[in-house]
């Protein structure tokens, strides 16, 4: 059922972008949300079940990141040929180039996370990424001159606090699996400020989605280079076998269903973004992220400790206390938020 789910993915997808940002009806645009925020929350959660299936059988983190920017690609090109969405104006070499920074960033954020994915639990991985904040703040003020108020400051003490405190009684805990999220913590928060940069240059004839899309389609080839020469050619059922693996087809066929709601998630994403506040997109991120650490304890029944639940809880609600914070205080306003 859920290979139903995912494989309808761009027709649900295609279907709600087509709606229009600002709907008469309030019930038909709460309606059109609720789908959306549904489908954001359920391609995440399979994406991070498959994509955790994959990697403990084929622990290949490069070639399954560069396989996931593969089948981005392709759905990008097929989105743009059945005309789903306006294509990008301009020169493609010249856009791919001009975001080549933001793509570079993206490629390595993307990989450093299915690293984290691959060596330690799912709800670790994800409890680690709850110090974005951190890392926003601080790059912010590092390279955009946004020095944070005092109750934002304050907000990161918790979230830290807490990562600490599950860190330390965490069972699956690896410093790989650790140093991993914590760096792809910092690349995608250059990514989020190099957007802006980016954005604040004029070049405004890319929306969300083609930035996005075109991101996508340079990562790959940016990482695909990369994970022949240090991986070799491992995605076949020949290698696969050859390795011990006892059903390639399997692993193959999680891996492309991976690949499908990875894009999925993102694209989804981007569209919640044009319609809703940074804020509310924020808070959005915030629970999603309690589902994906709360289904994938159920899912792989990861031994948990009451300190590392509470732990969890607090970074958590550290993340939520900071949401709330930009809001109060106003530092949102013009933020872009990731879409992730």
């Amino acid at each position: 059922m859920m290979q139903g789910v995912v494989a309808a993915a761009p027709r649900v997808v295609a279907a709600a972008a087509a709606q229009p940002e600002e709907q008469s009806g309030g019930l038909g645009r709460t309606l059109t949300l609720a789908l959306l925020f549904g489908a954001w929350y359920l391609f995440n959660i399979q994406f991070n079940i498959y994509n955790k299936q994959v990697l403990k059988a084929f622990p290949y983190p490069l070639t399954i990141t560069a396989l996931q920017f593969a089948i981005g690609s392709l759905w990008c090109c097929v989105m743009w040929l059945l005309r789903l969405h306006k294509r990008p104006e301009g020169s493609f070499i010249e856009n791919a180039v001009s975001i080549s920074p933001l793509a570079a960033v993206h490629t390595l954020g993307n990989t450093l996370t299915n690293i984290s994915l691959g060596s330690v639990a799912v709800s670790f991985t994800h409890t680690i990424k709850a110090l974005e904040p951190m890392f926003s703040v601080l790059l912010s003020a590092m390279f955009l001159g946004d020095k944070p108020s005092l109750p934002v400051a304050l907000t990161l003490v918790p979230i830290i606090g807490g990562v600490v405190l599950a860190s330390t009684s965490e069972l699956s805990f690896t410093w790989k699996g650790f140093l991993s999220a914590m760096g792809s913590n910092l690349t995608f928060q250059s990514r989020n400020v190099l957007s802006k940069k980016f954005m604040s240059k004029g070049k405004g004839s890319l929306d969300n989605i083609n930035l996005f899309s075109i991101i996508t389609i340079v990562s790959f080839f940016f990482l695909a280079p990369v994970a022949l020469l240090t991986e070799g050619v491992v995605f076949t059922p020949a290698a696969m076998a050859a390795q011990g693996i006892a059903d390639p087809m399997l692993v193959m066929k999680r891996a492309a269903l991976a690949g499908l709601c990875f894009h999925a998630y993102q694209q989804v994403s981007y569209m919640i973004l044009q319609r809703v506040s940074p804020v509310t997109h924020s808070i959005g991120n915030s629970v999603k992220r309690v589902v994906v650490i709360a289904s994938s304890i159920f899912v792989f029944r990861n031994p948990v400790t009451q300190q590392n639940l509470l732990g969890t809880a607090i970074a958590l609600a550290g993340v939520f206390a900071y949401s709330q914070v930009k809001r109060l205080g106003g530092k949102s306003k013009g933020d872009k938020p990731k879409a992730e």
